[in-house]
């Protein structure tokens, strides 16, 4: 299948190589020249625009920073929809708010192209790996159409609703996900302070009523575990900016929906806090640096 990839970033960029290996054909196109020359050498073929390379697209699969982006890339003179084929396939892996999703997707529908929102759980590692987590916002028609693609990316494909739902899935996943992680920072530093081993604490953590995932899987105190941002001074993983910035997805949207989500705003300041401290180009993990004693 011919599929254009717009967005060749630290999550982007792997996604389109696991694509390439499952045997399909790739026009890519990113700003950054760099990561387009990377991609070529993988076996894609570059664009000079985004309507250049959805010209002759089967599929269309967009991976971008925001909101802003995603319009501009969609909706511009040279975008998408300026180029695609009527009747091709639109797949948005971007995490954006719900309310662009589905206005975007409507735009597409009026010229003859169906549109899925497809946020992605995992994290680099996962898109490396092909084991991402695919929260689907689409028809059934069209889930069923693109399900095999995003299998080669993904291993579990989750089809969550109409247009807009993928997205609501995943600002709520990341909000608990902000939140939870703020709280292991807490209860570590705190032990850590109270004179327990961390490595001690974190095993009555997770074998005990405290456990999740930034607990046992991605535990946030230095030396606690391996493979980890924590283990390498927080580079890699998932910025610490962008999860402020889906905190603020997750309280506008709640703002909109007129439900309270006073953990999430709290959290959505602190991430920012730590960004304003220089800790936004490191792994959200690091909000334990602007908590406490952690070494």
């Amino acid at each position: 299948m011919r599929i254009a990839f717009i967005g060749l970033g630290q999550m982007g960029a792997p996604m389109a190589r696991n694509l390439l290996k499952g045997g399909h054909s790739l026009a890519v196109f990113d700003l950054v020249a760099a990561n387009v020359a990377a991609a070529v050498a993988a076996g894609a073929q570059s664009a000079a625009s985004v309507r250049e390379a959805v010209s002759r697209a089967e599929l269309v699969i967009t991976m971008l920073p925001s909101s802003p982006q995603v319009r501009a890339v969609y909706l511009g003179e040279d975008g998408v929809l300026a180029g695609a084929a009527p009747g091709v396939p639109l797949v948005d892996s971007s995490t954006i708010d719900p309310h662009t999703a589905r206005e975007v997707a409507a735009a597409a529908a009026a010229g003859g192209n169906p549109m899925a929102d497809a946020p992605v759980s995992g994290g680099t590692g996962g898109a490396q790996a092909g084991t991402l987590t695919f929260m689907v916002g689409a028809t059934a028609a069209l889930f069923d159409r693109i399900k095999p693609v995003l299998a080669l990316m993904g291993r579990n494909i989750v089809h969550c609703g109409p247009s807009g739902t993928g997205q609501t899935a995943k600002i709520c996943n990341n909000l608990l996900l902000g939140i939870s992680m703020i709280g292991v920072a807490e209860a570590m530093n705190l032990g850590h302070a109270l004179g327990i081993d961390p490595k001690v604490l974190a095993g009555v953590i997770n074998s005990s009523s405290g456990r999740c995932w930034s607990s046992d899987t991605y535990n946030p105190f230095p030396g606690v575990m391996a493979d980890v941002p924590a283990a390498r001074g927080y580079s890699g993983g998932f910025a610490t900016h962008l999860m402020a910035k889906d905190l603020g997805l997750a309280t506008e949207a709640a703002r909109q929906a007129k439900q309270t989500v006073p953990l999430g705003a709290l959290a959505q300041q602190l991430y920012q806090m730590a960004s304003a401290k220089g800790l936004g180009g490191k792994d959200f993990s690091a909000i334990i640096d602007l908590l406490g004693s952690a070494p």
